[in-house]
């Protein structure tokens, strides 16, 4: 089951090396008539800023790996059970940060960026590519949800398909007056059962497919923002950076924890899911220092890298949020016929993209 995940982190750790050489390359486009010099801000120290970068580094990590792991507390704490209806109000609340980190935070940014005056207007000015890298991405997070699920279902079903026939085969050898006696009294019964058990093998499938799926949308912004953060020169502009990506890594944690955890994977792999997810940033921010030498901001180069990566994780953040995470729990016909629990998971949904949205006032 974790062979998808395996081929994700693949994916992420090539999307590392991209970006790395995307911002040590050069500017090699012409620039309009403003200034893409990226020139340092007022009140930027460098050994001051260096020193609130890396305790953002501290700061988010901590953030990231409380928000995913408190999850998978259930055992001591009773309401963070999937089985609670506490569960469906804090994913709601989670899937509400997502949304929102998708729409206010990732995609303005990525119109921003390549509708900067610092691009040749043929054709970055003739065309809404953020939008179009957006949709491709959500329709190509389509494509991949649809197709891991069907991959995984086959595999289910193929293996089911042999234990059934082990089965039959050893019934067969115990003889024929056994097999009319016994054998038929449990096929009633067996086939109520099979099927309860095919839909909690669908249902475990479905969560196994979002949370690998959203974890690899949520690595890809993770990585960019964190990169601005630790290119950043102004102390003005790390401060509240650095408070917003915590709440962020948090909320993020805590959608992204919600689904691993009804995953229901084995430890091992949980655990490598949940320090991927926390690490990621952290790493953002070392690159970026890394980089702050030579890296321009408004050049170019920077731009287009930026806004395209920013366009790809919102279109995939907002599909996984409304369609994973939020139509999947809101049309539960368990969610259907509880009055109040759907009400508190409004609540939640509002309040989480509230939050959010107050977020993007200080980043």
């Amino acid at each position: 089951m974790i062979s998808f995940f395996q081929a994700a982190f693949s994916s992420s750790s090539f999307i590392l090396k991209v970006l790395c050489v995307f911002f040590l390359l050069p500017p090699t486009m012409a620039s309009g008539d403003c200034t893409c010099d990226g020139a340092e801000a007022k009140g930027s120290d460098s050994r001051e800023a260096l020193s609130y970068k890396l305790g953002s580094i501290a700061s988010v990590l901590v953030a990231g790996a409380l928000g995913v792991s408190l999850p998978f507390l259930s055992t001591k704490i009773p309401t963070l059970k999937p089985q609670n209806d506490i569960f469906f109000m804090v994913k709601a609340f989670a899937a509400g940060v997502i949304l929102a980190t998708g729409f206010i935070h990732i995609l303005p940014e990525a119109f921003q960026s390549l509708n900067s005056p610092c691009l040749k207007e043929n054709p970055w000015g003739k065309f809404p590519f953020s939008g179009f890298v957006a949709m491709l991405s959500s329709i190509v997070t389509l494509m991949v949800d649809s197709l891991a699920m069907g991959y995984y279902k086959r595999r289910h079903f193929n293996k089911a398909k042999q234990v059934s026939g082990d089965e039959e085969m050893g019934e067969d050898h115990a003889g024929h007056v056994h097999f009319h006696t016994h054998t038929t009294h449990g096929h009633a019964h067996g086939s109520a059962n099979s099927s309860e058990e095919h839909t909690q093998s669908d249902e475990l499938i479905r969560h196994r497919v979002i949370s690998q799926v959203l974890e690899l949308g949520i690595v890809v912004h993770s990585v960019i923002i964190g990169i601005s953060l630790g290119a950043a020169v102004s102390i003005d502009t790390i401060k509240p950076l650095l408070v917003a990506l915590s709440f962020h890594q948090f909320f993020e944690g805590l959608g992204l924890g919600g689904c691993i955890s009804q995953a229901e994977f084995k430890s091992r792999s949980t655990a490598i899911m949940a320090t991927f997810f926390s690490i990621t940033t952290p790493i953002g921010i070392a690159i970026g220092i890394g980089i702050s030498s030579v890296y321009k901001e408004n050049s170019p180069t920077s731009l287009i890298v930026e806004g395209v990566f920013n366009s790809a994780s919102a279109g995939i953040l907002i599909y996984m949020a409304l369609v994973d995470l939020l139509a999947a729990d809101f049309m539960n016909p368990r969610m259907q016929n509880n009055v109040k629990l759907q009400l508190g998971a409004n609540l939640s949904l509002l309040l989480g993209a509230a939050s959010m949205s107050v977020l993007a006032k200080w980043a």
